[in-house]
């Protein structure tokens, strides 16, 4: 019998097991995208299913669910393999093959959240994202922003970068990409990131601060009326030129 797997980025285990006690925040993240996601769909990134299971919330036609990690692939299979319309597969990016090997899945949409900041050649990877969707299609991202929050718990991440509105609409525009929607998200978010990775030194995201956040989301969502110019994320989709 062979031995179980163990997640190959122990730290970024750990954090998605943490983030699945916020699913009021989990939730408003994918209802921020949900409006740009189609019918045939490729996730990237998807660890233990927490915005998966929001994609599957909504009747697909196609959902491939991917990550490089196999133990995040069989924990994907024991959640979501039972599913018609889910295949769960490996995908490492940048990968110039990839759009060849997606092309007979018509895919219209690929998603990204807290994936892009991860990969040093991030503008190969929108690359290979703008390939992979048909023409028409789209890409939606979600990444950290404000180099100024960069701290502990960006590095035990593995982070290679947060992000500015510019520096984003570069990639996309290097990739091929147009802009087509590009806006800050969790604005009350970078005072608890800040403080914990900046002042407190922290390395992991502490639950207790999150399951209030987490209670508190209702409030936070009326952020929308207040559009000031900086957010913890940055949500971008982007559509082939």
């Amino acid at each position: 019998m062979s031995e179980p797997l163990e997640p190959g980025d122990p730290a970024g285990a750990e954090t998605l097991e943490i983030m699945s006690a916020a699913p009021r925040y989990n939730a408003w993240q994918y209802d921020e995208i949900a409006p740009w996601i189609g019918r045939r769909v490729l996730e990237i990134g998807s660890g233990i299913g927490n915005m998966s299971a929001h994609i599957l919330g909504t009747p697909r036609e196609l959902a491939i669910l991917t990550d490089t990690d196999a133990w995040y692939r069989d924990e994907l299979t024991r959640r979501f393999g039972g599913r018609p319309e889910v295949r769960i597969d490996s995908l490492t990016l940048p990968d110039p093959a990839a759009p060849a090997r997606f092309a007979n899945d018509r895919l219209d949409t690929a998603v990204a959240l807290n994936v892009v900041e991860h990969i040093e050649d991030d503008v190969g990877t929108l690359a290979t994202l703008r390939g992979i969707v048909q023409p028409g299609g789209r890409v939606v991202i979600l990444v950290p922003a404000m180099d100024e929050l960069y701290g502990t718990l960006d590095r035990e991440l593995g982070h290679f970068r947060r992000y500015t509105r510019r520096r984003l609409r570069d990639a996309f525009e290097r990739a091929g990409l147009e802009v087509l929607h590009l806006r800050w998200f969790n604005r009350v978010g970078t005072i608890g990131w800040w403080l914990n990775a900046r002042v407190r030194m922290a390395r992991r995201i502490p639950i207790d601060q999150l399951k209030l956040f987490d209670s508190l989301v209702p409030l936070f969502r009326l952020e929308r009326f207040l559009p000031l110019p900086f957010g913890q994320s940055l949500i971008a989709v982007g559509t082939p030129k």
